[in-house]
């Protein structure tokens, strides 16, 4: 039937409707770039999205350990005892999935990447399918009742769906890595409704310095995560202290310290035992596919000896202060907990230490309380204060981010006379993490894995300028075995200042300084392979800036000859012209850094 005229043609109208929305799209991606309001507004819907799927996940999670072990409104590690033993079998079969799942996922030969590498390595970039693997790892994973807790969920899945968006809008590298970190923080601090910690948390953990003009944005995701964390009916996460009649005194101040000293030696134990655990582990290549059932089946009877060894802890931690038990009680309890950490990371549970950071530093506290009142009468420190002290400052060795937890401290409790000593333990102990270890658990797991990287500081820049990328193309080869009197007749003096020498197939032999073959004392008949330096000193494509002024320094070379793997020259590198482009990429990230 012809066109009436009255309606456009269904072809053409999705035509100009597709052409209208790329023009929309290209609007809001010049706006995003020009108008800081607009780029706020963009963070404050990350902030939405991931505030949303924090409690999502925390709902599945939470679904899961009713069906798996029967609660009725309690959380899985306040239960008294396991009743049914039976029930702890949703350990081994949950590792039986991760196991398969595992074996799946080796197909892609390519690993993971969660938001701290994003963001120190791949500018904020994070594939969507790395966002729900790791999240749904997380969730089976404590879901039956693994010793790991969901942070690494929420902050994967609020850090992912902010770099979906950033990608969508072609954000500039520093405004990318600002929106993950703003998403990630969001996420965990909606998990517990604390806003600062949450924007802290962005800063200190993921985006890894504290600029002024990310403030606006990244606070803006935390209370819309607040918000909507809020809107879905989340009590927030509050403690009770004793507030009132408090008197903190200089003694107070360094036993909170020393209590730092002892939180630090706790976490680094924690994260060696982990690295321990997995690389012996890692040595039986026959148990390697199967791990994480022999996890879970190791996890049973920690569970039998105490609860309050599964999941994260959140219920445990509550009991703990109120009941207030006895030294014993917290020792087995901390000597458990810590053995179903190790076990349960160790063996292919995924999952992250901060919600268990937490509650073993409030063990720590509450023992530490115990003992320093047997020590020093006089002292009398208070149980849920030693607590979270011991909270702060524990979490501070493993997760790092000291301003992080005491804003955390301060949104659960409200208590502002307690952040003094909170603030001089986790500074106690996340330094003496960093002299003695020198890594938080994220980057130490990275670290361990064969990444570089020792911390979320954007380093990505530094291993995009690579060898194949700074290196000249218009050098002068000459074959080896070539005389100097026929060197001398193709290359005057004055024409290049060297030559790279290679022999018949283009491989690689040696740097020849042009000078050096006019010397009077050579016979015309010399062969160019007696003149030739640094025959053995060559640079990968792929080497990034760094490794290049390494080698220059160590060999106090001029120029560097390039070679792929075979040894076939591909360009010349000056250390003036390396040296040159790493100053200028420093410049460059310096002014993005602080939106120049």
């Amino acid at each position: 039937m012809p066109h009436s005229g009255l309606f456009p043609p269904r072809r053409g109208f999705a035509q100009a409707f597709t052409t209208l929305l790329i023009k929309l799209v290209v609007r809001l991606r010049r706006l995003l770039r020009e108008r800081e309001a607009a780029f706020i507004v963009l963070a404050a819907l990350a902030g939405a999205l991931a505030g949303l799927s924090t409690n999502a996940l925390g709902f599945l999670a939470h679904a899961m350990q009713q069906v798996f072990y029967g609660l009725e409104g309690n959380r899985l590690s306040a239960l008294g005892e396991i009743r049914h033993p039976w029930r702890l079998m949703a350990l081994p079969l949950g590792g039986l999935v991760l196991a398969l799942w595992a074996r799946w996922l080796r197909r892609r030969n390519r690993p993971l990447i969660d938001v701290v590498e994003a963001n120190a390595l791949h500018g904020g970039r994070i594939p969507p399918a790395d966002n729900l693997i790791i999240a749904g790892q997380t969730v089976i994973s404590n879901g039956v009742g693994a010793s790991v807790g969901l942070e690494a969920a929420y902050a994967q899945m609020g850090g992912g769906m902010a770099s979906v968006l950033g990608q969508a809008m072609k954000l500039r590298r520093n405004d990318l890595r600002t929106l993950v970190g703003a998403g990630a923080g969001a996420a965990v601090g909606a998990a517990f409704n604390a806003p600062l910690a949450g924007a802290f948390y962005a800063f200190e953990i993921v985006i890894g310095s504290f600029v002024p003009g990310a403030v606006a944005p990244v606070m803006a995701a935390a209370l819309a995560a607040a918000g909507m964390s809020r809107l879905m009916g989340s009590e927030p996460w509050l403690i009770a202290t004793t507030a009132v009649g408090r008197s903190l005194t200089i003694e107070h101040y360094l036993a909170y310290g020393v209590l730092g000293v002892v939180a630090a030696m706790v976490g680094i134990m924690v994260m060696r035992l982990v690295t321990a655990a997995e690389l012996a582990l890692g040595r039986f290549k026959w148990l390697a596919r199967w791990r994480p059932i022999l996890g879970g089946l190791l996890l049973i009877p920690l569970a039998l000896v105490t609860p309050q060894s599964l999941s994260a802890g959140h219920g445990a931690l509550h009991l703990n202060l109120a009941l207030r038990p006895g030294l014993d009680f917290l020792a087995v309890v901390l000597l458990a907990k810590v053995a179903a950490c190790v076990v349960a990371l160790s063996s292919g549970f995924r999952g992250g230490l901060f919600f268990a950071s937490l509650f073993l530093g409030s063990v720590v506290g509450q023992a530490f309380s115990i003992i320093a009142g047997q020590l020093f009468p006089g002292l009398a420190l208070d149980p849920t204060d030693a607590a979270l002290v011991g909270m702060a400052a524990l979490s501070v060795s493993i997760v790092g981010g000291p301003m992080t937890l005491a804003m955390l401290m301060l949104e659960i409790t409200h208590d502002f006379a307690l952040m003094g000593v909170v603030l001089t333990a986790a500074l106690v102990s996340g330094t003496l993490t960093r002299e003695v270890f020198g890594y938080s658990f994220s980057t130490w797991r990275l670290h361990v894995r064969g990444s570089n990287i020792r911390g979320p500081r954007d380093i990505g820049w530094m291993l995009n300028l690579s060898a194949g990328r700074i290196m000249r193309r218009d050098w002068v080869s000459m074959p080896e075995d070539l005389t100097v009197a026929e060197f001398r007749t193709r290359m005057p003096l004055g024409s290049a200042s060297k030559a790279v020498l290679v022999d018949e197939a283009g491989h690689y032999r040696g740097i020849m300084a042009t000078a050096s073959a006019y010397r009077p004392d050579l016979t015309p008949e010399t062969r160019l392979h007696a003149l030739a330096t640094l025959t053995g000193l060559t640079l990968s494509p792929a080497a990034d800036i760094k490794a290049v002024l390494a080698l220059f320094d160590e060999h106090a070379a001029d120029e560097i000859a390039v070679v792929d793997g075979v040894g076939v020259v591909q360009g010349v590198i000056t250390e003036r012209h390396a040296r040159r482009r790493y100053l200028e990429e420093v410049e460059a990230a310096q002014r993005s850094t602080f939106s120049e």
